[in-house]
Order: structure tokens, then C-alpha cells, then sequence
């Protein structure tokens, strides 16, 4: 297999992955093949698989938590009104 990206036959690169194409059964879905697990699903958005965002969500999502910032204090090294005070 060649090192360079993917010539279609039309002419334009590819990545290598079949595109999406609309489903017989309903318009609004879209049969392709998952990008993670690789199994051909009937979606209404290209993306993981329904099984797929389940695990990601239980493995990769994280517990929401309010995060206080410190409150700003500016530098001591700047002068208020530097410009005021040149002599």
C-alpha cells in the first residue's frame, strides 16, 4: 500500500474510509460503518455507534465540579498611572 493519501476514482484524496451514504429504509439515516468499532449502523449522523457513545460516556466522562478561580490581583511591578508620573 502506498505511503501518499488515497486517489478516488473521481479524482479527490480519500482517507481510506467508506463514505456515508443515504439509507433505503429511511431518509433521514445515513449507513456506514462506525469509526471505532467498525460495524456498518444506520445513524442520522456519522460518528460512533450507539453502543460506542455508551461506553465512551461510562469510561471517558468525568464528574462535573464547580472550580473557584482565584480573584485577580494585578502585578506589583506596574504602576497605576505610569504616563502621569513621568517627569
Amino acid at each position: 500500500m502506498a505511503d501518499g493519501p488515497l486517489i478516488a476514482d473521481d479524482g479527490s484524496e480519500g482517507t481510506g474510509a467508506p463514505a456515508p451514504v443515504a439509507s433505503s429504509s429511511s431518509p433521514d439515516l445515513l449507513a456506514f460503518a462506525c469509526p471505532r468499532c467498525r460495524l456498518t449502523v444506520e445513524e442520522r449522523l456519522y460518528g460512533p455507534c450507539a453502543d460506542c457513545r455508551a461506553e465512551l460516556r461510562a469510561t471517558v466522562s468525568g464528574e462535573q465540579r464547580a472550580v473557584d478561580a482565584p480573584a485577580y490581583e494585578p502585578k506589583l511591578n506596574v504602576t497605576p498611572n505610569a504616563v502621569a508620573l513621568k517627569e
